[in-house]
């Protein structure tokens, strides 16, 4: 007989029923309510007034019985806590039965009962269960704490249940392990400190490694995310742990192989690619991947998104496995479009002829998404395997010729960059693209031809006619289209300004006039003064040579890729953002990455402190300076000794220091002359008092800190406030963290009583160096005739950013990643003021250079370096959020000490 019977309702009242018969003698009759009950509060009856008496049928030595009663106690003493207390001696006394089951049950349901007056008695039980001598139960007790903890994080903290689950790792029982290790990593992500409590060794590893090969599936996947927490201290132990993971590689769950991926992915870094483990590990992991390809479509795509994250970090995993990825007839959507993009990321020129027959079949299938994506992919092998790029391009006219509006739009939009990458070389196309002018209705293939007919004007003969039939419906265009038309009429302009004048004119008229996007009526504006103020100027900007396009634009950011790689077998990898993009709480933001490639080294030598000596007495320094005599510039110190790169970028990255890049400025000036503007300055921070008159018996000095032109300066103020005139003005600086020493002579003349002078004061930066806390104290003293008084004040950082600050963007994502994890510091500022774009040209007049900007889910981020005088360099990326007044700033670099002032000087340019 089935079970349905407990859902049928009853004649009479229900409850009374119940009642009735939960106080039934006959045990039999007792368990059928029971199980009535818990069906009527299955399909969401309130059966809560029968609470006394389900809690007297407690006491039974009947399993069955007493598993649905700790059920509907588990349901209801969140509603009834006083009533759930009568239940406490009978868990008390559960909790030491003979039956194993039911010390179990009895521990796991004190745990779920959420009640903080049960939690007080659940300790006692926990600790003996925890020292139980059955494995069923330790086990059982060990995912307890976690629970209790997500309660009172104190409570098992002070009751000292964590050492009791730590010491659960070294059990005998490979499941007793793996449930530790799953209460242990719950209960790090739920740590207010995001601190690890337990620090992960070499012998806990071998006991870890050593359950592995015994212990249930799901126990392998929390012991094998666990290992990938872990960092070898030599390339041997990585060597080690990878021979005793890969048998996992061959497990019948695809959650234990992905698992077993993710950790392994991670060792591979540790490991110098040249090693025969490295081309061993590529080759074992290829066929477990594929034969994940072979599930449901559910587990397909799920194995995909990992798939694409592998391909882009190795893809030589996966070279000799495209077949694979080919798109059968029945697979779903998204199978189908995720294995495309494979395809192109594994395309190379020894299979591109068999990735364009198959593109060429996709491209006449019936899925329009499909063949979207499939016309777009044969572009994408055209700029990513050059040799290959003829042959795309005869397969896109044919599919041209086919006249499928949809599939000649999507070739026009891949042909406009097949152009960016190869200019001059297949040009003669164009008219073939002409013809099929009317036909677009699409914005994104209207500007793609536009750009195309204004790109190459001078070769087409009817250029004028072809744009100026787009300018007649102009203001019912997208605004990507307008853009475009105007820029396309300007070029053509500049390359036959006798026959276009009047089409350039309507056309400025209709974007500055008449339009009211406001991205269209700037650069109208803009062309219209370039043409007008100077017409070889605006040649120059116009028609500029462009940069080629990347082969592989649609990569994943490296530092967000590694971090994914890490998420392997995760939500993370599936929706290829970070868990912080989608998981709110406590333990989000852990951020994980690789490790440095390479970085398991047989010997690890220390960093050595670098520059700045440590203080010494500073008053004592001020005392016996030679204020009268002029100041000597010191002799430049020893490049080994400023260099806190470790050998500086040429070295770290085996090439030239990247020159600065002059281009910001000179757009800056030639917009400043058009519009009759003088061009912004760099952000000067507000005087403040540094001697008040009352300390400098009646001087008084007000004074900030300035960069013009690459030449620092103390811009000071003094003023004579006492009775006397003063003359002999000198000044001298005390040896500081930055080597800053006066340029050249304070230039203060006499002050007669009640007069004021400005004393701008140049600065350079080759002194003596001394470590100061903080690290931009400057100590000064200032002599006249009078006295010499002392005082102290804080250099603003970005006064110390030079004008080769700007990494070349390789060079800045080879040196994010060798810069360690540990040097990395985050800061929240708030009330942020602006957008990316007006933040990163503030950030670029104080010598803080954007290198990239990527809009990440809604997330403006921008990544930017910068040089200080002492060559430590600093990599910054800067996460804003349009509509959020919070944006948050990692910083990375060699000497993280410089985070802090770097922070300040963020937070007074960005609110500047």
């Amino acid at each position: 007989m089935t079970d349905s019977k407990y859902f049928t309702t009853t004649k009479k009242g229900e409850i009374f029923e119940l009642k009735s018969e939960l106080n039934s003698d006959k045990k039999e009759k007792k368990k059928e309510a029971v199980k009535k009950v818990i069906a009527s509060m299955t399909v969401g009856k309130d059966v809560s007034a029968l609470f006394p008496d389900v809690v007297n049928c407690m006491q039974t030595d009947n399993l069955e019985l007493k598993k649905l009663v700790y059920l509907y106690l588990m349901n209801y003493a969140k509603s009834q806590p006083d009533m759930a207390i009568m239940a406490v001696n009978t868990f008390v006394k559960d909790c030491e039965d003979s039956n194993p089951l039911i010390r179990a049950l009895a521990v796991r349901t004190m745990g779920c009962i959420r009640v903080d007056k049960i939690t007080e008695y659940l300790c006692e039980p926990l600790r003996k269960c925890l020292k139980d001598e059955d494995p069923y139960v330790r086990k059982t007790a060990a995912v307890c704490v976690a629970k209790l903890y997500d309660i009172s994080p104190s409570m098992v903290e002070d009751q000292g249940f964590l050492d009791q689950l730590k010491d659960l790792l070294s059990d005998s029982n490979p499941m007793v392990v793996a449930n530790a290790v799953a209460a242990l990593s719950e209960i790090n992500e739920a740590s207010v400190s995001g601190q690890p409590l337990v620090e992960m060794n070499a012998p806990t590893i071998n006991k870890l490694l050593t359950a592995l090969n015994e212990c249930t599936e799901w126990g392998q996947v929390f012991i094998l995310d666990a290992l990938s927490n872990y960092s070898p201290r030599d390339s041997r132990e990585a060597h080690s742990i990878c021979e005793r993971i890969t048998p996992r590689l061959a497990h019948a769950n695809a959650a234990v192989v992905l698992s077993a991926v993710k950790v392994l992915m991670k060792l591979m870094e540790m490991l110098s690619d040249e090693t025969e483990l490295v081309g061993t590990l590529s080759r074992k992991l290829a066929p477990p991947l594929v034969t994940l390809l072979s599930a449901e479509p559910e587990v397909q795509y799920v194995a995909l998104r990992n798939i694409n994250l592998v391909v882009q970090k190795r893809p030589d995993i996966l070279k000799h496995e495209m077949k694979v990825f080919f798109v059968k007839y029945n697979d779903p959507i998204y199978v189908k479009l995720e294995k495309l993009d494979i395809m192109i990321r594994l395309a190379s020129q020894a299979n591109i002829a068999q990735v364009l027959g198959e593109l060429k079949e996709y491209a006449t299938e019936v899925d329009v998404d499909f063949v979207r994506k499939a016309v777009r992919a044969i572009g994408r092998c055209a700029i990513k395997v050059e040799p290959s790029a003829e042959r795309c391009v005869s397969t896109l006219l044919e599919l041209i010729q086919t006249k499928v509006n949809y599939v000649v739009q999507e070739a026009i939009v891949v042909i406009k960059d097949i152009f960016r990458k190869y200019p001059n070389k297949y040009e003669s196309i164009i008219s073939t693209l002409c013809e099929n002018l009317d036909t677009l209705d699409e914005p994104e293939a209207r500007a793609s031809m536009v750009w195309i007919v204004g790109e190459y004007a001078e070769r087409i003969d009817n250029a004028d006619e072809l744009l100026d039939s787009f300018l007649e419906g102009f203001h019912d265009e997208n605004a990507q289209v307008q853009l475009q038309l105007l820029t396309a009429v300007v070029k053509l302009f500049l390359k036959r300004p006798a026959d276009t004048q009047e089409l350039v004119q309507h056309v400025l008229s209709l974007a500055t006039q008449d339009s009211d996007n406001p991205d269209l009526r700037d650069r109208g504006f803009i062309y219209w003064r370039l043409l007008s103020t100077d017409p070889a100027a605006a040649k120059e900007v116009v028609l500029a040579d462009k940069p080629l396009i990347s082969e592989e634009t649609d990569l994943l950011e490296p530092t967000l890729l590694d971090e994914l790689i890490c998420h392997i077998s995760s939500l993370a990898s599936v929706y290829h953002k970070p868990p912080t993009a989608f998981v709110e709480g406590r333990g989000a933001g852990v951020r994980k990455s690789l490790p440095a490639r390479g970085s398991a080294t047989e010997v690890s030598q220390p960093q050595q402190p670098t520059v700045i000596p440590n203080q010494e007495s500073l008053i004592g320094d001020l005392l016996s300076m030679d204020i009268g005599a002029p100041p000597a510039p010191a002799a430049p110190a020893a490049p080994a000794a400023l260099d806190l790169l470790a050998g500086g970028l040429d070295v770290l990255l085996g090439g030239p220091e990247p020159a600065a890049s002059a281009a910001t400025g000179s757009v800056t000036g030639l917009l400043g002359d058009i519009f009759g503007a003088a061009p912004p300055a760099s952000y000067v921070p507000p005087k403040q008092c540094w001697l008040p008159a009352d300390k400098g018996k009646g001087l008084e000095i007000w004074g900030t800190f300035s960069r013009q032109n690459g030449q620092m300066r103390m811009e000071m103020t003094f003023t004579n406030k006492a009775m006397q005139a003063m003359s002999g003005f000198a000044i001298q600086l005390n040896k500081n963290s930055f080597g800053v020493y006066p340029g050249g002579a304070l230039a203060v003349g006499a002050l007669a009583a009640g007069a004021r002078a400005d004393a701008p004061l140049p600065l350079a930066a080759a002194g003596p160096v001394q470590r100061m806390e903080p690290l931009n104290n400057l100590q000064v003293a200032v002599k006249n005739n009078i006295d010499v008084f002392y005082f102290a004040c804080l250099i603003p950082a970005h006064i110390l950013f030079t004008e080769d600050g700007q990494l070349d963007k390789r060079v800045f994502l080879t040196t994010w990643k060798e810069i360690p994890a540990a040097n990395e510091v985050q800061h929240t500022i708030s009330n942020v003021i602006g957008t990316a774009d007006s933040i990163a040209q503030k950030m670029t007049l104080n010598n803080i250079f954007t290198i990239a900007k990527r809009n990440v889910e809604g997330q403006d981020m921008l990544y930017q370096s910068l040089k200080l005088t002492n060559n430590i360099w600093v990599l910054l990326e800067l996460k804003l959020q349009p509509g959020n007044p919070e944006a948050t700033l990692s910083l990375k670099s060699r000497t993280v000490e410089v985070a802090t002032c770097i922070f300040q000087a963020y937070e007074a340019i960005i609110k500047s």
